[in-house]
């Protein structure tokens, strides 16, 4: 079954030009495109793609925001970040916020169409820059944690319990929850998939 791609850009040539080369691939089925957040959201309103291509500068709202609203409303779209922008900050906020992903608007179309077959095993996809950047950055923001803590990284992405974390480790669940707090605030994040994320992110599990 063909992977449904939508775009939201306001640059018509870096649209028009992904257009163009995903048309060639057989496996893609172009949904088309919105210019901004407003018209982005109004067109998930009536269908949703399975990959979004979303550049993280639109004219009405920002793009990182936006991908949090989309995630939060409707988390099976996997969300690409779009952008000539190859920052650490960016990068790593796309992904906080529940992409999968971040691809240079310089990308090639083997590097789109990969970009696109990642996001859609439900993996993280980082171009080959934006890996550089993420590397290069990675000792200055990586988060210091504890034995224990890294422990319950462990048994958190396994989809353990908190009981069954504390039967595990012979500790109490009020250790755990304290465990658990403390790496969500570590790692800057609110949930636990968005911890997942970026322990993964950050080669912790």
């Amino acid at each position: 079954m063909a992977v449904k791609v939508f775009i939201a850009d306001d640059h018509y040539m870096v649209v028009e030009g992904i257009r163009s080369m995903l048309l060639t691939e057989m496996n893609i089925e172009w949904m088309g495109h919105a210019m901004n957040a407003a018209s982005c959201l109004a067109f998930l309103h009536l269908q949703q793609p399975d990959v979004l291509l979303l550049d993280i500068n639109l004219p009405d709202k920002s793009g990182i925001d936006l991908c949090k609203e989309i995630k939060e409303k409707y988390p099976d779209i996997h969300i690409l970040g779009l952008s000539s922008f190859n920052q650490q900050s960016y990068i790593q906020k796309m992904i906080q916020n529940g992409a999968s992903g971040y691809v240079l608007k310089n990308a090639s179309l083997e590097e789109i169409v990969k970009a696109i077959e990642v996001a859609m095993r439900g993996d993280i996809f980082l171009s080959s820059e934006a890996s550089v950047t993420m590397r290069e950055n990675k000792d200055a923001q990586i988060p210091v944690i504890t034995r224990r803590e890294k422990e319950v990284l462990k048994l958190i992405a396994e989809g353990l319990t908190n009981k069954q974390m504390a039967e595990k480790l012979f500790i109490s669940t009020t250790t755990v929850d304290t465990h658990r707090n403390n790496l969500l605030s570590k790692f800057n994040v609110k949930n636990t998939a968005n911890l997942i994320r970026m322990a993964v992110q950050f080669d912790f599990i």
